[in-house]
């Protein structure tokens, strides 16, 4: 629902605000953080600031005065859809409406003296598999003939991740060791993985739940979506291939995920939902309890994805991170209403707080690959980098930052801030 927040020439007294590249007044994501000697609590961007909102709880509105009081996001995204639009609205005033700032402005805080932590205690954490340029180019590695496997069109592909090892960005990553077992030798070895790839994801938080056995419904998932993130689901690609027959990835995913901290509010983003894309040829329709004509009209996201790499010698020589990809969401081949309904379609009950990843989201061109396996065609092409450097996986001292912008004409561009991990050694 658009609406006032949304307005191009709303203004915030917050001078940082004007103009900002991520969060301007008509952002306004949820973060948990502490100021200087603080506790933990919930706050809104804006800015170069952060608000607190347990500082101005008795400003807002009654039914979320008692939530903004907890340490976690869990209770505010536990609201419905219509009172997270309340307090959006709310805040927005606050933040816009002069007559407010002296009220207000003892409970902003210097984002740069803050610490960010994780915005809600996750109870699960699924990964999806949405990407389609994604799939098409992995499986076209090991099955040239039919990269997609039958089912991708029909299925929204996902599994079940592991919720404990998700990080806030700026967390270092440790290379990871598992079995691994090249193409000539005859038995797997256990050593540290060689071939570590980042993967450019968006992460879904989910809002209200669902109770168990009372699937959410595809023209009322958009209500279960609290807001969006970014996601890098650091992959392990030889332990990959060793295990993930018959059931999948497991020790190869399940030590680090890296997320943006602050959550871009469904509410944030209606300005720039856009058509799904359509179907190529052939393609069949989707079953009838994933299909919605109001998702289909609007259910996608028109979200910039870019991803930047830096290496230890980049870094030590003045050198600027370096650009590898960039893309746009609206390559995902199922809507994040679809992947909440496909989710819940067999009774599983999400949770306040849970998490989902859209998996990786590559466009149809070499530059918009959203995994250097990808890029690199499985480590036959290298990626140079400025200085000479060339990459098939990453090394350490690799810094891998996901950034992301939403654009519309006739509307004020928002982002989501950085998703970065530097890989440790």
């Amino acid at each position: 629902m658009i609406d006032e927040t949304h307005n191009p020439a709303l203004t915030s007294w917050v001078e940082s605000a004007r103009g900002h590249p991520d969060f301007p007044v008509q952002n306004l994501p949820f973060g948990i953080f502490s100021p200087s000697g603080g506790d933990r609590r919930p706050g809104v961007a804006i800015g170069d600031a952060i608000l607190d909102l347990r500082g101005v709880a008795g400003l807002l509105p009654a039914e979320v005065a008692a939530v903004v009081q907890a340490d976690s996001l869990n209770a505010l995204f536990a609201l419905p859809a219509i009172a997270r639009r309340a307090l959006r609205r709310r805040i927005s005033e606050l933040l816009s409406v002069t007559a407010f700032r002296d009220a207000v402005a003892p409970h902003l805080h210097d984002a740069a003296g803050c610490t960010l932590h994780m915005p809600t205690r996750i109870g699960d954490y699924s990964d999806f598999y949405v990407g389609i340029h994604h799939a098409r180019n992995i499986g076209a590695m090991f099955r040239p003939d039919s990269p997609l496997l039958p089912n991708y069109r029909w299925v929204p592909i996902g599994y079940h991740g592991r919720a404990s090892s998700v990080r806030m960005s700026g967390e270092p990553v440790r290379r990871p060791k598992g079995q691994i077992k090249p193409p000539d030798a005859d038995a797997p070895v256990f050593a540290p993985t060689r071939r570590l790839d980042f993967e450019l994801e968006m992460g879904v938080w989910i809002g209200p739940g669902n109770a168990p056995g009372e699937p959410v419904q595809i023209d009322a998932a958009g209500d279960h979506i609290a807001g969006y993130c970014l996601l890098n689901d650091w992959s392990a690609r030889d332990i990959q291939a060793w295990e993930y027959q018959p059931l999948g990835p497991f020790l190869s995913k399940s030590f680090h995920s890296t997320i943006s901290p602050w959550v871009v509010t469904a509410e944030a983003l209606a300005p720039f939902r856009v058509a799904q894309a359509a179907r190529a040829a052939g393609d069949p329709r989707p079953l009838d309890y994933l299909w919605s004509d109001a998702d289909q009209a609007a259910g996608a996201l028109n979200v910039e994805l870019e991803v930047h790499l830096s290496s230890r010698a980049m870094r030590e020589r003045g050198m600027a991170a370096h650009r590898i990809s960039q893309g746009s969401a609206t390559s995902m081949y199922w809507t994040p209403a679809q992947m909440v309904t496909h989710h819940s379609s067999n009774g599983c009950n999400l949770q306040p707080g849970d998490l989902l990843g859209t998996g990786t989201i590559s466009g149809e061109t070499q530059e918009s690959c959203g995994s250097l396996i990808e890029m690199s065609r499985g480590g036959k092409t290298p990626v140079t980098l400025p200085g000479g450097e060339t990459r098939s996986f990453l090394e350490d001292g690799d810094e891998v930052t996901l950034s992301a912008r939403a654009r519309a004409d006739g509307f004020v561009s928002i982002g989501f801030g950085p998703c970065c991990g530097r890989i440790a050694g």
